[in-house]
């Protein structure tokens, strides 16, 4: 297992979740190909997206579902513009690479936003650290994992 996976399932075990990190040999870099690689729903996929909010670093756990309306979230979060993260940003921000941000393992806390919309299923499918590990979590799990605020990321 890659040592960014392995300190995630650490990470995972020490908060009392029993999920396990699985290696995948189809990438999960996108959420169309985790769900293809896992047999799940798009929607059931947390993507984690880094966004700068106001030039700070945010990250954002979206349905694999939705496109992200920064205006939208903007509004929400009381930031004036967000944008997103480049990839030296997102790994600087997070420790991980694009395609493989973990909602956790962070080298400094990172403002995060859960999407209201993860809530509609029942298991999800979360990035460990690489572009071809993935875990399983519930919504409330991840919720209280990450600290993460609800947030509505594109409207109806």
């Amino acid at each position: 297992m890659h040592p960014s996976s392995a300190k995630i399932m650490d990470l995972l075990a020490a908060r009392g979740l029993h999920s396990q990190v699985r290696t995948l040999t189809d990438s999960t870099r996108t959420a169309a190909e985790a769900a293809m690689a896992l047999g799940c729903d798009v929607g059931a996929i947390a993507s984690s997206l880094v966004f700068l909010a106001d030039g700070a670093p945010i990250l954002v756990l979206t349905s694999g579902s939705h496109h992200v309306d920064t205006d939208l979230l903007a509004a929400q979060i009381g930031a004036q513009a967000i944008t997103r993260a480049d990839a030296a940003t997102v790994r600087e921000a997070t420790g991980q690479p694009i395609g493989g941000v973990a909602p956790l393992g962070h080298p400094r806390p990172v403002p995060t936003y859960i999407d209201v919309e993860l809530k509609k299923h029942g298991e999800l499918w979360a990035a460990a650290g690489t572009p071809h590990s993935v875990f399983e979590i519930a919504y409330e799990d991840l919720m209280d994992l990450t600290g993460a605020a609800e947030v509505t990321v594109e409207e109806a």
